[in-house]
């Protein structure tokens, strides 16, 4: 009994360790993908303002969404992504837009409350590197890509104490945005970085000055499986 005893525990043994073995030395190129949801905060600069064009408190920049990671190295460090995605801007400036045909800009300080609402639909396209392995899933990170944007709707909001002006959908905003981005950081903190590369307005003017508004968004970005 003692001999069938040892016999078993020795198997169980061998079996366990075998098993441990196996998980341990599984090859490089298992088929795993990383970062494929993401979600990042951003603070909004605008460039190519128009003079004494000012923002105030925070303007926000929020994104959301999917992308397909597909690897194209054996050990997965290199990596093509792409997907769809949502963003939203909360632009707060003191850009005054009385709806009229055409619609009338000017710069006005006298506002309770003054804000560009974007919403767009997004085509993210990225290249990645990481120094990912399948037994870690904390790694360093530097992705870097270009997307497209489209504005499925936006609001303009003026209220002072003298004038309230509100307008859905202004036709004078671009419908396409696109510019490169750039994240990079280590595990759950990265950094993020989003240029516009054409304006938020066509051919509007403010005076004889056009309007134009490129974003800049920087932020964090924050990857999730």
């Amino acid at each position: 009994m003692r001999y069938l005893f040892f016999v078993f525990c020795f198997l169980n043994f061998s079996f366990l360790f075998s098993q441990e073995e196996d998980e341990y030395s599984l090859p490089v190129d298992s088929l795993f993908r990383e970062d494929q949801f993401y979600v990042s905060v951003s603070y909004n600069l605008l460039r190519n303002s128009p003079t004494s064009y000012s923002q105030y408190s925070f303007s926000s920049g929020i994104t959301l969404g999917f992308l397909r990671d597909m690897p194209i190295s054996k050990n997965r460090n290199w990596a093509i992504a792409t997907g769809l995605g949502y963003s939203y801007s909360d632009i707060k400036h003191n850009l005054k837009v009385i709806p009229s045909s055409p619609n009338e800009y000017s710069i006005d300080n006298s506002y309770d409350r003054s804000k560009l609402r974007l919403h767009y639909v997004e085509l993210p396209i990225e290249i990645r590197w990481r120094n990912v392995t399948y037994k870690s899933h904390k790694f360093w990170r530097v992705y870097t890509g270009f997307k497209l944007s489209y504005l499925f709707s936006s609001s303009s909001i003026f209220e002072s104490n003298a004038n309230d002006y509100k307008l859905k959908n202004n036709n004078d905003l671009n419908k396409l945005q696109y510019g490169p981005y750039l994240s990079l950081g280590y595990n759950t903190v990265n950094l993020y970085a989003y240029y516009g590369l054409n304006s938020h307005f066509k051919d509007s003017k403010i005076g004889d000055e056009r309007l134009q508004l490129n974003s800049f968004n920087v932020g964090f970005i924050f990857y999730i499986l």
